[in-house]
């Protein structure tokens, strides 16, 4: 862990990457009745933090390392720190990436000089792959997370941290592989043991929650692909040591809430966070509401901001169902005149979003109703 520490106190990234910055959310903190503040990893030239462990991992390859050329595995933000680090240090760069990879994910390591290669049906597959391609190729891995220089690259987050906001009480950090959550509670748990150190993973992907839990890393059966970012079956064989001793919790948030997160992000900074990248807010948020925390100075970190422009539309729908604004009732009502009026009736004043009718040739009818709640976030939320 010390090595850690060393190495971001002597760190290359800022060859490349920004020191960004710390954006207070103002609205979030009016609602909830506490200071947030969203470090805003979206500002990055490649919009993701994952430029900062790549380029420090890579600079410091030795000659006869470089000549041969890199290869990495990614579901996209990894790819395209590597593909920029790699151009900028004159190097080739071989990226092997899901192929439900989001497209503009896919173009942008093109545009940075990385030759894609699409395997598999999610991460793990595209790692594999990866590795036959190193030792068929010769060529040097670059991991997303399972590397001590990896996870120093991303730590440097934190030495910005300390600097811009020292009266930090607690810092949530989303998890995939382990590598940003080890590297910056490492760093703040040196200088400043007193904050906590939160991470937050979707529900269906709980890979530190799980290895916690169960006292060892765990391979998940599956995972969800919402949060593509994230979409790891098992923490990191390097990562799991750290984190299980720097991390004080870890919350797991649903798809609807990282989206109502999305939105959050949007209307405090006018940024569009990517789901995996508004995963730290969404836990933030749950955390508030559960532990009915007040009055303290809370950080989220934004960790990447690389969507496809058509799930925004998805987003957008399911953001009211996470903040609880509406609801999706679906009903069997009798297939006659009138059955649908006596339906809203029975719904009282509350307004109808959204409605689907399925016809079937009997006496019953099936419908999806959308209905707003107009006192939904007052019952839920903060």
């Amino acid at each position: 862990m010390q090595n850690i520490v060393d190495l971001v106190n002597s760190t290359r990234v800022y060859d490349i990457a920004s020191d960004t910055p710390l954006s207070m959310a103002y609205q979030l903190s009016m609602r909830s009745g506490n200071t947030i503040y969203l470090k805003r990893e979206d500002k990055q030239i490649v919009h993701s933090f994952k430029l900062r462990g790549a380029y420090q991992k890579i600079s410091g390859l030795s000659v006869e390392q470089a000549a041969k050329g890199v290869v990495a595995s990614s579901a996209g933000n990894h790819a395209q720190g590597v593909a920029l680090s790699a151009s900028k240090l004159g190097i080739e760069s071989v990226i092997v990436m899901p192929l439900s990879t989001p497209k503009i994910k896919v173009n942008a390591v093109e545009q940075l000089g990385g030759k894609v290669v699409l395997h598999g049906d999610m991460y793990d597959d595209a790692f594999v792959y990866a590795k036959q391609l190193e030792q068929q190729q010769d060529l040097v891995f670059i991991h997303p997370y399972d590397d001590i220089e990896v996870i120093s690259g991303q730590a440097t987050i934190a030495k910005e941290l300390l600097k811009q906001n020292p009266k930090m009480d607690k810092i949530f950090i989303p998890v995939g592989g382990g590598g940003l959550i080890a590297g910056i509670a490492t760093y703040i748990k040196h200088y400043a043991s007193n904050i906590q150190i939160i991470g937050v993973e979707p529900e269906d992907s709980p890979t530190l929650y799980q290895a916690l839990k169960n006292g060892e890393r765990v391979a998940l059966p599956e995972v969800g692909r919402f949060a593509d970012g994230v979409a790891v079956k098992q923490i990191g064989e390097v990562t799991y040591p750290i984190a299980k001793k720097v991390v004080d919790e870890v919350v797991l948030v649903s798809n609807d809430e990282i989206c109502a997160a999305i939105k959050d992000i949007y209307e405090d900074v006018r940024s569009i966070a990517e789901p995996a990248g508004a995963l730290a807010t969404a836990g933030l948020k749950k955390y508030i509401e559960q532990n009915n925390i007040k009055d303290e100075n809370l950080v989220a970190i934004i960790s990447g901001a690389n969507v496809n422009f058509d799930r925004l539309r998805y987003i957008a729908e399911r953001a009211d169902l996470g903040e609880q604004n509406e609801a999706i009732i679906a009903a069997t009502i009798d297939e006659k005149p009138g059955s649908f009026l006596q339906f809203c009736e029975l719904l009282d004043s509350h307004a109808i979003t959204e409605f689907n009718y399925r016809y079937t040739p009997n006496d019953q009818a099936r419908i999806f109703v959308g209905v707003a709640l107009s006192e939904g976030l007052k019952e839920k939320r903060y």
